[in-house]
């Protein structure tokens, strides 16, 4: 398993992508955003993803080199087209737009639909933190990416639909979270098959809807199916997302006759905080409360209670310093997708430690 230093394969996955047609401000913002999913340790969405997306490209599933397109907008709400552009950086122009819009208005809703796979979706109330702003975030994918089971069913009617939402901390880390309506994201399956590793019980079933652990049984023709997180809980969410991903967008709902594509829709809600009024103590309050559940006897063999958000900065700030582990499959399959396009395999090996 070769560890990588993570400020040269920045630039090595951009010049992918930029032999893959993006221009190089794409290049740069995707490279930046896949690397970054394995700083924060959620490999399912860092540089396993990169020849995926180049098979996008190739198919034309993915068209580089586009912006985000203005449907519909008000003072306060935006419906927006991705024109299947890349995910990172249509979400990121997205998102630009929703800060804008509630800078001046306080509130914000962006509608987004017809984006690319939209990467670690946490990056997203991250970059609305970093703006002083609270958001929070409800993603689909239409049609080709069926994959979870509904409560009580064993076929695939819905997507991995994650949600995410973030809280900005004064002079602190923001409180951001990050999951998925499914048991697992379906890229830890293939972290896990790369690995030849096993997920834990009550992620997934197989085309039977026998329960299995075994990642291969999810990829096999009829394909496995994914659970929803604690039954019909994560079911009803998974439901509510299809509803603000899908519907609100217009990116549509899990369809099967949009499975030519892999598309996002993005339903996000953006909050000025510095618009609240001062005696409401807003900044207070989220600290009083931060210091209140951390300040709770702690379970034996727990070193600290953690807020969503801080193993994520934890796991950046070790893998800078130590460099991105990552299983030989991963790395060998990112080597390949270089030399079909013409790099150096000589130049991959310097990114290694």
């Amino acid at each position: 398993m070769p560890l990588l230093n993570p400020d040269k394969l920045r630039p090595f996955v951009q010049q992918i992508f930029e032999r893959a047609g993006s221009n190089a401000h794409e290049a740069e913002r995707v490279a930046h955003y896949l690397v970054e999913s394995n700083l924060v340790g959620h490999d399912s969405h860092g540089i396993i993803r990169v020849s995926y997306y180049i098979d996008y490209v190739k198919n034309d599933q993915v068209r580089p080199n586009q912006s985000l397109r203005v449907i519909f907008q008000t003072d306060s709400m935006a419906i927006v087209d991705g024109n299947f552009g890349f995910g990172q950086v249509i979400g990121e122009q997205a998102m630009q737009l929703g800060i804008d819009m509630a800078k001046k208005h306080g509130i914000a809703t962006v509608s987004l639909r017809n984006s690319a796979h939209l990467g670690r979706i946490g990056d997203w109330p991250t970059l609305v933190a970093r703006a002083g702003m609270a958001s929070f975030h409800f993603v689909n994918t239409s049609g080709y990416g069926l994959l979870t089971a509904p409560f009580g069913g064993i076929d695939r009617r819905l997507s991995a639909n994650p949600l995410a939402a973030g809280v900005p901390v004064k002079d602190g880390l923001p409180i951001i979270l990050d999951i998925s309506t499914c048991a697992t994201a379906e890229g830890k399956l293939k972290v896990a098959l790369n690995k030849g590793t096993d997920v834990p019980p009550g992620c997934i079933i197989d085309n039977q809807g026998q329960p299995t652990t075994d990642p291969a049984r999810f990829y096999t023709d009829p394909p496995g199916v994914l659970l929803p997180f604690g039954g019909h809980k994560g079911y009803g969410l998974s439901v509510i997302a299809e509803m603000f991903a899908g519907a609100l967008t217009g990116n549509s709902c899990s369809n099967p006759a949009n499975d030519q594509r892999l598309l996002n829709g993005m339903y996000s809600l953006i909050i000025d905080c510095e618009r609240l009024p001062a005696e409401l103590g807003f900044t207070v309050e989220v600290q009083r409360f931060i210091d209140f559940v951390k300040s709770s006897r702690k379970a034996p063999g727990v070193d600290d209670i953690l807020m969503p958000g801080e193993i994520e900065e934890r796991n950046r700030q070790h893998n800078l310093a130590n460099g991105i582990a990552v299983d030989d499959t991963t790395w060998q399959t990112l080597i390949s997708t270089a030399n079909e396009l013409g790099l150096d395999a000589a130049e991959a090996q310097t990114i290694v430690i």
